[in-house]
């Protein structure tokens, strides 16, 4: 087998490592991969190969990984827009909200609700949205 075939393969496996367990980690060890296996076509020393493969790996771990972790979570927040929408806003309570659940009102729709600690905020109370994970509001007394 030639080293290009072999980086190539270390690549499409790390690609479906990534798909199994979504980290961005593995996504970087396949760009390094694939760029090796383009180095390979040029050197065909294998240890300066594998010297190579180590230093694109942490390279694009650690300058690569933060970026596109950054630019996923940019696109998360503009696909629910709940990030600006509702954080600050002040709705009211019509489920009991504790720390382990509740519910309040947005707009007359019924939405999760829970608070970071422990306090227990009756019905019919006015809250203000803190914070948001996925489509649960954390939520404080007014």
């Amino acid at each position: 087998m030639l080293l290009w075939q072999i980086y190539s393969i270390a690549g499409v496996v790390c690609i479906i490592l990534e798909m199994l367990i979504p980290s961005m980690f593995f996504l970087n060890l396949a760009i390094a991969g694939f760029i090796t296996a383009i180095i390979s076509l040029f050197i065909h020393d294998a240890n300066m190969l594998a010297i190579d493969f180590i230093i694109l790996s942490i390279v694009s771990v650690f300058v690569l990984r933060p970026l596109l972790l950054r630019t996923l979570k940019h696109s998360k927040e503009k696909e629910t827009g709940l990030k600006a929408e509702y954080i600050g806003k002040i709705v009211k309570v019509i489920e009991p909200v504790t720390k382990y659940g509740g519910a309040i009102t947005i707009y007359d729709e019924r939405w999760d609700a829970r608070v970071e600690n422990d306090d227990e905020i009756p019905a019919d109370s006015e809250v203000r949205i803190v914070k948001n994970d996925s489509l649960v509001m954390y939520v404080e007394r007014v």
